[in-house]
Parts: C-alpha cells; structure tokens; sequence
C-alpha cells in the first residue's frame, strides 16, 4: 500500500464537474474529473515540488440532477450584448446534495523548468523527503479547517458546507454502478504546467460508488 495517501470528504448543496461535451447547457458527470480532485487538495494545501495524483472518489450520497439558471457577465458574450450592459442566460444541470470521499497521493515533483526562481530552489532542495511533509501538513491543515484557498464543488459559487476528516456516519454508495462514455482526464500536456492539450477517456466505470483514477 503507498504511504502518505490523503483523503477528505466535501460535501454541499450543489455541484458541477461540467461535462464538454454537452455544449453551451452544460450537465455534470456524477464525479468530479481528476484535475478537480487535484484542485481540491491543493486549495487545502500546495506546495511546488509535490505533484498530487488523484486516486479515488467514492460517491457517499444519491446522484441527483437539478436544473440551474445562472446570468453570466463575463468577457465570453457576444459584443453586442457587452455594449448593451446586458448579461448572458446559461442553462445547466448540476448536482445537489452531494458528498464525496477523495483520495490523492503526493509525489515528488521535478523543479527543473518551473517558473520558480533559484532562491526557491535553494530553499526547497533541503527537502528530502516532500511527499511526508505534503502528508503531515495537509493532515494538520484538514483536522484544523485551515485552508490555502476556499475549495469548491467545481464552479466557484458552488461553496461546500463540510470540508474535512471523514465522518463516521459517511458510507460509499456502493448501489452506484454506472458507466461514462467520454470523461475528461486531464487538460495540460505537463501536468502543472504545459500547453492546453485535453485527454479525455471512454467507457470509465463507477463500480460499487467508487470511480479509480489510477488504472
């Protein structure tokens, strides 16, 4: 078993882990994707030489969709629309009531090409041992609701009501199998970095309430 695996549960009201595919009236899958998993864990805590690969996310409330109608004012309307001061009408289908059980593991990352200046490199070269401090600190940081950034249930304004240590009472749904035909995976040819190159994966299964990240 790999050490230093972190987990947390995230639960709220309402949820979006916007599926491409569906176009400009988005719906949510039912998990949230990797890289939003990996921001998570870094809104609780990120440090530069240590990459988070997403594990597992166990389902830990019934899948219910609800239609949701928010007005957009940001830089992606239609010109004409801008000069009249107006906003943009976006239908969607996004979760609610959810709760969820992730799971990450912490792996050493490579300072050779980051944007990081050779001061930072200094001072993180020391570090023998990263992924136990990701460990211990995000532990720490969790148990305390200290956070690095507010965490969200994937759109900004969908704030979580519990984030934390996984409660006694929370279970997986292990009634849950489903399958995704087309799941985004990840979003940059470098992970943590890179050029916008999305990978998507087909036919990704949800077995027993849990969907595993890692093959």
């Amino acid at each position: 078993m790999e050490k230093y695996i972190c987990q947390l549960e995230i639960s709220g009201k309402s949820a979006m882990w916007t599926r491409p595919d569906t176009g400009d009236s988005p719906v949510s899958y039912p998990v949230p994707t990797p890289s939003a998993v990996k921001g998570i864990f870094e809104s609780i805590l990120r440090l530069k030489n240590v990459n988070l690969v997403p594990l597992k996310a166990e389902i830990c409330a019934p899948i219910t969709y609800h239609p949701y109608t928010t007005n957009y004012g940001g830089p992606l309307r239609k010109s004409k629309v801008i000069q009249k001061g107006a906003g943009y009408q976006l239908l969607a289908t996004v979760l609610t009531n959810v709760c969820y059980r992730l799971y990450a593991l912490p792996k050493k990352a490579s300072l050779e090409g980051m944007d990081i200046s050779e001061k930072a490199k200094l001072r993180m070269a020391p570090v023998t041992n990263p992924n136990h401090a990701y460990y211990e600190i995000f532990n720490r940081r969790i148990s305390k609701g200290q956070f690095y950034a507010m965490p969200c249930l994937g759109w900004k304004e969908f704030v979580p009501e519990y984030v934390g240590p996984f409660r006694a009472d929370t279970k997986p749904c292990y009634e849950i199998n489903e399958t995704i035909s087309s799941m985004l995976w990840e979003m940059f040819s470098v992970n943590g970095s890179g050029i916008v190159s999305p990978v998507f994966r087909q036919n990704v299964k949800i077995i027993n309430g849990g969907l595993n990240y890692v093959e």
